[in-house]
């Protein structure tokens, strides 16, 4: 296609007397290229010497809240490691504790009756009648129920004391209820009778427990 034809159809599409002024005066048009030149000289600068960009001070001011933040995280950290070795502890405790003083149900009436029978044989009175109730579950935990045991007593008052201070040191977490004293014919003697509570692990939980305690053995021994 002809040069001289594509430049009159674009002066055509030209509004008319759209280049007359460029034409009549220059200077308009060196403005126009000043202008342009000074717009990429700016841009140019702001691209070198990003004046948007952090100083060093701040630099150093944002590197030292940094470190602070990190510092605090740490010993946050250090806090929360006291407090789950503690947590642990605590746990490892109660553990012990149950499979200690408390009664696993499966086992809980023999238990209780061997114990009372050797007490009574090592204060020296003579047990009369016995009866267990139903076990009966604790409000507000799952794995616990109590078992409760009426026992009837005679003999003389020193060793109906020796058997309450054994069971006083009794392994088991027995908690006296009631207690009722009468005398008998026989110079001395006593017949007393006991109403106690203990406490009954039921099975899973006594598993349970029992995992626990052998696990924590084992850390014992293993030197964790």
């Amino acid at each position: 296609m002809p040069a001289n034809f594509s430049l009159k159809r674009f002066k055509g599409r030209l509004a008319p007397g759209a280049l007359t002024p460029v034409r009549k005066d220059p200077r308009v048009l060196v403005r126009i290229v000043l202008g342009a030149l000074l717009a990429a000289n700016i841009v140019a600068a702001l691209i070198l010497f990003k004046p948007w960009a952090p100083s060093a001070e701040e630099m150093d001011r944002q590197v030292a809240q940094l470190r602070q933040q990190v510092n605090q995280t740490q010993a946050s950290i250090e806090r929360l490691k006291v407090i789950a070795q503690k947590v642990l502890k605590a746990r490892q405790q109660s553990e012990q504790f149950m499979q200690q003083y408390f009664l696993d149900r499966r086992t809980a009436s023999s238990t209780l009756v061997s114990e009372l029978k050797n007490a009574a044989q090592q204060a020296g009175i003579q047990q009369k009648e016995q009866t267990f109730s139903n076990f009966e579950p604790i409000e507000g935990s799952d794995t616990l129920s109590m078992l409760s045991i009426s026992v009837s007593y005679e003999g003389a008052y020193e060793n109906l004391v020796k058997f309450i201070n054994h069971l006083d040191r009794s392994p088991r977490f027995l908690i006296l209820d009631t207690l009722s004293a009468s005398p008998q014919r026989s110079a001395g003697s006593l017949t007393v009778n006991f109403k106690m509570n203990a406490f009954v692990l039921e099975p899973l939980a006594a598993r349970v427990v029992e995992t626990a305690a052998d696990a924590t053995s084992g850390q014992v021994r293993s030197g964790t």
